[in-house]
């Protein structure tokens, strides 16, 4: 018995890398869903399949709460998912009211996937929170595929996330929100990029209310192990998945 995790690719990783931290001894299952990879571009009703695909296999495989460790996926599925399984799903939000409260020119840029800001739930979230303040959305499509191929660092990945980032340092934009689980293993880069800007994450709070509902549902101490796997090819996503990690670990072929 675990808590499983799944994103459409390896940035869920920090939301795992979060709960460590929180529940070290608690077994946790990882499926980066690496074959249908970005879940961004893709129609909703396609998100939502692989959403439930991924999440069904997880509790097949013993999960006793499921996180949706992508912000795409959450927007699309998050209310069937909860209907359609037997066990508590955790979402993703972006910091929206966070960054309300932190900025001080009343300007905040949102990066996330276009399938994130184009969806009624982000909608509903900027119009609860954010009706008084400038909120720029940008999608960051290179950002999720640098992620996706374990670049964090080097001329490469800086060029990319200056690209998106600089130029709202540049206009005053003094409040960034990571709307995708993919970024924080690029918020060196980010922050350098804007470096009086402050930059928030959910991560850590989705890990705690996941550490919450893991001890409601009685989800036993365990060995403490992280067991990943990819619907994609292992061997390739395996290099990928440790440099984001940081150590090498095995990946197994889920078939979902």
């Amino acid at each position: 018995m675990m808590i499983g995790l799944f994103d459409s690719g390896l940035g869920g990783l920090a939301v795992a890398r979060a709960l460590r931290t929180l529940l070290p001894a608690h077994d946790l299952l990882y499926l980066a869903d690496s074959a249908h990879c970005p879940y961004g571009p893709q129609p909703i009703k396609q998100v939502r399949a692989r959403a439930l695909a991924c999440s069904q296999w997880l509790v097949a495989q013993g999960a006793r709460v499921v996180v949706v460790a992508c912000n795409t996926a959450t927007s699309a599925a998050l209310e069937e998912l909860r209907a359609a399984l037997p066990v508590p799903v955790v979402g993703m939000e972006p910091g929206v009211k966070p960054a309300v409260a932190a900025t001080r020119s009343g300007r905040v840029a949102v990066l996330a996937t276009s399938g994130t800001l184009g969806g009624e739930r982000f909608a509903r979230l900027v119009a609860r929170f954010a009706a008084q303040i400038e909120v720029q959305t940008v999608a960051c499509p290179g950002m999720v595929r640098l992620v996706e191929a374990g670049t964090l660092a080097g001329p490469t990945a800086q060029a990319v996330v200056y690209g998106y980032v600089a130029p709202l340092a540049a206009e005053g934009f003094d409040t960034l929100v990571l709307g995708c689980t993919h970024f924080p293993p690029l918020r060196p880069l980010i922050a350098a990029a804007a470096p009086a800007a402050t930059i928030i994450d959910t991560g850590p709070a989705v890990a705690a209310q996941t550490a919450r509902v893991a001890q409601q549902a009685g989800v036993p101490v365990g060995a403490g192990a992280l067991r990943c796997a990819t619907t994609g090819d292992p061997a390739r996503v395996a290099p990928a998945l440790g440099r984001v990690w940081g150590e090498a670990l095995p990946v197994e072929l889920a078939r979902c």
